[in-house]
């Protein structure tokens, strides 16, 4: 049996999701021929980074680096704010003769279903882990339903791709969060500041109409660097930087990113992190006290442990009921720096308010149990590549 698992953005935040499955078939079935093609720049650093994590030597002849996109393909995408993936969509094709004679390609995004719909891969199972555990409209879109097996994290991703008529009778399997195996537990090396005060962690989305770095972004780093009772780690998802302007297909929108301002690097109180491995490792979510947010799917990764969340909706959206703000029910929302203020102030005060919730919110999301998750992924990957194989003889 020959799988491949396919690494193909530019950013290493779509890795941890998919490599720890990698990892798990390749110790509990050595007899699978595995092979991993990574996209050159930060995704291949994360993978041999990750790969050496989980035991594996760093250079292992498993990884394979793709042919890169044309030139005019990468422009393409740079002008489009990466709206269009024309340079992941180069790469597929370039790079197609690699991926025939798998049994199975897997995948933690969307673009590699051009394989099959635009280049005509049929013969290759195309299986998908998907990314975060987030509520957003775009994780249930027309694309999460072309493949031919969806790894779920849980009950709570099921429901919404069933409601949507996106999962086959037997294209999916709930396995956990592979995730956590890789980087669960980990925390910073060091001590990130040198006092005692409660840390806050910002992290704002990259999406225009959703994220509150646009509209009110330099007033929250304002307001921390005047202050003197919160440390603050600004770490917003790592393609919030990535380029200069963001265009977003769902909802639309498009802006430029405004930049993060001098005056706030070098403050004692004030941690500013672009994209480094820690952004991506969990080592600061699991480092802060308090989350401070509005649409990354990385709050539920924070609320694996109970701690006070805080949501910015500065463009007053209508959330309420909204299964696309389910996460919007882990502690208050609020449009404005006092109001701001005064949550993160009654979260020190009663840090438990929203635990109950939260942990309703984390069990329904996230189905753990004693097996780690890859375990439970590459089991699920075996028996269906088997109960397809059986299929395809009788």
């Amino acid at each position: 049996m020959r799988v491949g698992f396919l690494f193909n953005h530019a950013a290493g935040h779509q890795v941890a999701h998919a490599l720890p499955i990698a990892s798990a078939l390749a110790r509990l079935y050595p007899g699978i021929e595995l092979q991993l093609f990574v996209a050159t720049g930060a995704a291949e650093a994360e993978v041999r980074r990750a790969w050496a994590a989980c035991g594996h030597a760093f250079d292992d002849h498993r990884i394979e680096r793709l042919s890169p996109p044309s030139k005019a393909t990468s422009l393409l995408a740079s002008l489009s704010g990466g709206a269009i993936p024309a340079d992941r969509v180069s790469i597929l094709r370039r790079n197609i003769d690699r991926f025939r004679g798998l049994d199975a390609l897997i995948a933690p995004e969307k673009t590699s279903t051009l394989l099959k719909s635009r280049f005509g891969l049929e013969q290759v199972a195309l299986i998908h882990t998907r990314h975060g555990a987030g509520d957003r409209a775009v994780g249930f879109d027309a694309a999460s339903g072309r493949f031919d097996l969806v790894l779920l994290s849980g009950q709570k991703i099921k429901d919404r791709l069933e409601q949507a008529g996106l999962l086959k009778p037997d294209g999916y399997a709930i396995v956990g969060y592979p995730k956590f195996d890789l980087c669960g537990d980990s925390a910073p090396a060091k001590r990130l500041f040198d006092n005692d005060r409660p840390t806050v962690l910002y992290n704002p989305h990259p999406s225009p109409a959703l994220s509150s770095w646009y509209r009110m972004g330099r007033e929250v780093l304002d307001w921390f660097a005047r202050q003197d009772r919160f440390n603050l780690i600004f770490a917003p998802h790592v393609m919030l930087f990535a380029k200069r302007w963001t265009i977003a297909l769902s909802p639309p929108s498009i802006a430029r990113v405004p930049h993060v301002p001098e005056r706030y690097l070098g403050l004692p109180h004030i941690r500013i992190d672009r994209g480094s491995p820690a952004s991506l490792d969990m080592s600061y979510t699991n480092a802060a006290d308090i989350y401070l947010g509005d649409a990354s799917s990385q709050v539920y990764e924070f609320i694996r442990r109970p701690r006070p969340c805080v949501f910015l909706n500065p463009g007053e959206l209508r959330w309420q009921g909204s299964a696309d703000f389910a996460h919007w029910q882990a502690g208050p929302v609020v449009s404005s720096i006092d109001t701001m203020a005064s949550a993160l102030h009654q979260a020190l005060v009663y840090p438990n308010e929203y635990a109950d919730m939260q942990q309703r919110l984390f069990a329904y999301s996230f189905d753990l149990n004693d097996r780690p998750s890859a375990d439970r992924a590459a089991e699920a990957i075996v028996a269906w590549l088997d109960r397809r194989a059986a299929g395809d003889r009788a």
